[in-house]
């Protein structure tokens, strides 16, 4: 009888804290140890649905960006959306999603270890009873937490989370740590959390690359009508900044800010030739009125691709803005940078010592 594969469930004390990066990061220093990977997540939120199969893009990106054969990558048992949240509160979806969890879960063997990505924070799916700490219960999985730093406080969550999840919890990831705060995180908020039981398996420093969206993701999120350079949609953006002030002004703020998204009046042409002559990935232009040819032509000298919104400012600020806070890793830079991250600061070593893995007994 093949031995049965460990459960290594990665959540999350609240949304957008880091998850999918941390997974792809430790994923791929999994698979370098010789260890046999497979990845699942049970409960879905992004999807693409193509020709009548869903998809869970996650998924698809993390069995592909480790080469993992079919039989590696777990299947995601339900997509949460309104549909299926508003079926089951009406009675009309009445599975055991703990039950289905033991059949597509438990028997397969799944090689060393299988890495479970968890729902975004302690409460997500519990509709469904497939809440993280219940996942870890039905599993027996081992459970990391990945908790974005936003201040000392960022202890309180995590004491909480401890105290529901007990003994599973066998590390907790720090991320988003901006530099100012890394000696504090790292002499006041990592001992205090080792002395709570807590193991602190990396303290991961803020990054603006990580935070940044390509501008193809603006266009996509804007709605957004390419003037110039659709050849260019692969730039990425790291911050946003509004031409509404006067030229002058505009001049000094822009020369502090790098690879900048610029949104601006399509009639203010002086604002738009300061953005194009600084650092600035991508101009978008509120108001629908085409900029003159020359700004065309200067941005297609200068490779910035010129987009159009029919939004006011004020709009076009808060989409860009939430596509900032929801910021996907699925691009390459991204991904090498996490790896490269993950392996800078990630203590492998102490984690596999957890789960009872050794990395040489699975090298040929």
């Amino acid at each position: 009888m093949p031995k049965s594969a460990k459960y290594l469930l990665i959540g999350s004390t609240e949304t957008y804290s880091g998850k999918s990066a941390t997974v792809l990061g430790l994923s791929h220093q999994l698979k370098q140890t010789g260890l046999d990977i497979s990845y699942g997540k049970p409960l879905g939120t992004t999807f693409n649905v193509s020709v009548g199969n869903v998809f869970e893009e996650d998924v698809q990106f993390i069995a592909h960006s480790l080469n993992l054969s079919e039989n590696r990558v777990t299947p995601t048992m339900l997509a949460l959306d309104e549909v299926t949240v508003q079926k089951r509160l009406l009675g009309e979806d009445k599975t055991d999603y703990q039950q289905s969890l033991i059949q597509q879960y438990l028997p397969v063997s799944r090689g060393d270890l299988v890495l479970l990505e968890g729902p975004g924070d302690l409460e997500e799916g519990k509709l469904f009873n497939l809440s993280l700490p219940q996942v870890a219960e039905v599993l027996d999985a081992s459970v990391l937490l990945v908790a974005r730093y936003k201040s000392l406080l960022s202890v309180e969550p995590l004491l909480s989370a401890k105290q529901r999840i007990g003994d599973r919890l066998i590390g907790v990831v720090i991320n988003d740590i901006p530099n100012d705060k890394l000696e504090s995180a790292r002499n006041v908020l990592r001992p205090f959390l080792e002395q709570q039981g807590i193991p602190v398996l990396a303290m991961l420093p803020k990054s603006d690359l990580l935070r940044s969206v390509s501008v193809g993701e603006l266009v996509k999120q804007l709605k957004a009508e390419v003037l110039c350079r659709s050849d260019r949609l692969d730039l990425m953006v790291e911050s946003l900044a509004i031409g509404a002030m006067n030229v002058n002004s505009a001049v000094k703020y822009f020369r502090k800010r790098r690879n900048m998204a610029v949104v601006t009046g399509g009639d203010r042409v002086e604002i738009q030739q300061a953005a194009l002559e600084t650092s600035t990935q991508c101009l978008i232009l509120t108001g629908q009125l085409p900029p003159p040819a020359f700004i065309l032509n200067r941005a297609e000298e200068l490779e910035i691709p010129i987009l159009s919104v029919d939004l006011d400012t004020l709009t076009t600020v808060e989409i860009v803005d939430r596509t900032f806070g929801q910021v996907r890793v699925h691009e390459p830079i991204k991904v090498e940078y996490i790896r490269q991250l993950m392996s800078e600061h990630f203590d492998l070593e102490r984690l596999l010592s957890k789960l009872g893995l050794s990395p040489a007994a699975a090298l040929p």
